[in-house]
């Protein structure tokens, strides 16, 4: 782009024309906004909804309606009225000497166009905090998504229940981002009333909190769709007596998700699960208003083991469960919602697809950076269903992200949905084992993932300025001091370069970081397979990027309202990915076969000195963004001064998916 005021834009834009109209806009940031409302903007509930919007958007001290004296020009004209010209949702925003024109067919697409001139005026935001005068060099910006549902899907179930105040933050930003569908990942952490056994220890979600939730939702044009487990991922609850008649195998198996055998999908074929299912149906959608129910019923890797045995023998796994599947449907449909379903267990069965419900959603996910989203899509898509592509922030199982993975991952689902013509692009946040990574691992895969949901095929905006223009709040360039120091460098610099840690070690691993698997099977026998190629060398290499990174924490620009709180997680995660490469170097050290305990007791003791003052830093910054059920659960995974086979678990995975 041509300009610095429309380069950091997030989405990019479809087209932006500059010079069209002629010279700048220099709006005065310390006066009122007067609006003239054109079309349904200015009629009957139109007109307070258009200024509440532009309120919400843009930094004025007030925004009004426009009562100038006869020929007197407005600064912002809002005309929200149908025109095949301007597609739903979408825009054209003319910026030029006259001041400010909008145009959309509906209220969503004028709320977007509000949030791309508030990306516009983020610099002369920060300029503005220096005296010096806003100016918007004249543009034309004409804009539309090209995926119709943009979502993003957050784990609430792997130990960490959000507070309300970071939901809420979420989707302020989410709305901003232009992104119009929010999930919650529900195993066991909604307050069903008649379960408390089940959810008594997770801080979970409330009735209450989901229908307040709703409606901040809506008020941003932002849909909350309930998420509820009904088939695998079942064992928060199987685990409890009353439940464990439910499991497909009662006796418990080894699973992905946890580190001791215990029950993990109900039984498909048990005529009780059906019933008790809907009953929490019954419960949990009272609270919502979606048109869609994400289901789950992915991930079944019991079926077929225990009660469904002789019922797979004679129809097969995939009869079973698509069966079974059937049956949700039809109490889904009945309640007149649209069921969304994890699409990896069907696809293992490709034959039965043609049999799916033809008003089922299949959302096909993956979050490797080589995933075939092409043949999985094309197969919903021969069968005629509607699809979302799902791929995820590869923020778990890594404590600062793996960003190359997550850029590649993401790029290729959208292109891979625009082409099978996919309904929707839902962003994955898990939280697998614990879920360590800090909020901020986050940010930098969520403004790419918008961005493709948006706008598939268009180069994002510079990821590092965008990230401190619109998440770190407008930190901006890095400062040259009068002085000729080199500048500071930017949060958005910073954690753009934790982001690619994951790398430098020279380790293989999928579906998490090698650093952190190093946490993760410390107590296990050495070498682990899930760290491939590990050397002493590549440790060093990125212990000295982490000791570089570490001493900018203090200095980095940042200018957002929980500056002091990033700050402290973002030396709380360099610092345990530091402590990760010195356990690393201590097996390196040993050799294979060797486990921690055999270390000296001194340098042994430091470790484990390290380690507690980690834990500790993790018990005080949790409850800054997330509930305290969970907290020391999430702690307690880590068994890492553990001998090998010592206590329960054994080698069971990090998580087949997520």
């Amino acid at each position: 782009m041509e300009s610095p005021a429309y380069g950091l834009l997030v989405p990019t834009p479809k087209t932006v024309e500059f010079g069209t109209g002629g010279g700048a806009w220099r709006p005065r940031l310390d006066e009122p906004l007067q609006v003239e409302l054109q079309g349904r903007a200015a009629g009957g509930r139109g007109a307070p909804e258009a200024l509440e919007l532009l309120r919400r958007s843009l930094p004025f001290p007030r925004v009004e309606v426009a009562e100038a004296p006869h020929g007197a020009t407005p600064d912002l004209r809002l005309l929200v009225a149908g025109d095949a010209a301007v597609p739903a949702e979408g825009y054209r925003l003319q910026i030029d000497n006259a001041g400010i024109s909008i145009q959309a067919s509906d209220r969503q697409g004028a709320f977007y166009a509000a949030c791309t001139l508030a990306q516009c005026m983020t610099d002369c935001m920060t300029e503005a905090r220096s005296a010096q005068p806003c100016v918007l060099p004249a543009a034309c910006i004409e804009d539309a998504p090209d995926f119709a549902r943009r979502g993003l899907m957050l784990d609430v179930s792997r130990d960490r229940v959000p507070t309300m105040e970071t939901l809420f933050a979420l989707v302020e930003r989410m709305s901003r981002l232009k992104l119009n569908e929010l999930q919650l990942y529900t195993e066991h952490t909604f307050a069903y009333s008649d379960h408390e056994r089940v959810w008594r220890d997770a801080s979970p979600l409330r009735a209450a909190e989901l229908r307040v939730l709703k409606d901040f939702c809506r008020a941003r044009f932002v849909d909350l769709v309930p998420n509820q487990q009904s088939l695998g991922h079942f064992h928060r609850w199987l685990i409890h007596e009353p439940y464990r008649h439910l499991a497909e195998c009662p006796e418990g198996v080894e699973h992905p998700f946890a580190t001791r055998a215990e029950p993990f999908s109900l039984a498909p074929t048990n005529p009780d699960v059906l019933q008790f299912v809907q009953s929490l149906h019954d419960e949990l959608l009272e609270n919502f208003e979606s048109p869609f129910f994400n289901v789950g019923l992915d991930e079944t890797f019991d079926i077929g083991e225990g009660a469904s045995r002789a019922a797979s023998a004679e129809k097969g796994k995939g009869r079973v469960y698509l069966d079974y599947l059937k049956k949700v449907h039809a109490s889904v449909s009945a309640r007149g919602l649209r069921m969304q379903f994890w699409g990896d267990v069907i696809l293992e069965h490709p034959e039965l697809v043609p049999e799916l419900p033809g008003d089922a959603i299949a959302m096909a996910w993956g979050y490797d950076a080589d995933h075939p989203f092409p043949t999985q899509l094309a197969r919903f898509a021969e069968a005629g269903l509607d699809f979302y592509v799902c791929p995820g922030t590869s923020s778990w199982l890594s404590v600062t992200g793996r960003l190359e993975n997550a850029r590649v991952n993401l790029e290729s689902a959208a292109s891979a949905g625009l082409d099978a013509g996919a309904m929707g692009y839902l962003i994955t946040d898990w939280g697998d084992f614990g879920h360590w990574q800090p909020a901020p691992a986050s940010y930098a895969p969520l403004l790419l993932g918008a961005s493709r949901a948006w706008h598939a095929t268009a180069e994002p905006a510079p990821l590092a300025a965008a990230l401190d223009a619109h998440v770190f709040s407008g930190a901006g360039s890095p400062t040259r001091s009068s002085s000729g120091a080199p500048p500071r460098p930017t949060a958005g610099e910073v954690w753009t370069q934790m982001g690619e840690l994951y790398r430098e070690c020279g380790a293989q691993s999928v579906n998490g970081s090698p650093l952190f698997f190093l946490l993760r099977f410390a107590h296990e026998g050495w070498p682990h397979p899930r760290i491939e190629s590990l050397e002493t060398r590549g440790l060093e290499r990125t212990r000295a990027r982490i000791t570089a990174l570490r001493q900018s924490v203090e200095t980095m620009e940042l200018a957002a309202d929980d500056s002091a709180l990033i700050r402290r997680e973002t030396g709380w995660a360099l610092d345990v990915l530091g402590f990760a490469c010195e356990i690393g170097r201590a097996r390196l050290d040993l050799g294979a076969g060797r486990a921690l305990s055999e270390l000296a007791a001194e340098r042994l003791g430091e470790l484990e000195g390290t380690w507690s003052g980690l834990v500790d830093e993790l018990r005080e910054l949790w409850p800054t963004r997330s509930r305290p059920g969970g907290l020391e659960e999430s702690i307690g995974r880590f068994r890492i001064f553990e001998t090998p086979g010592g206590g329960p678990g054994g080698s069971a995975g990090a998580g087949s998916r997520k």
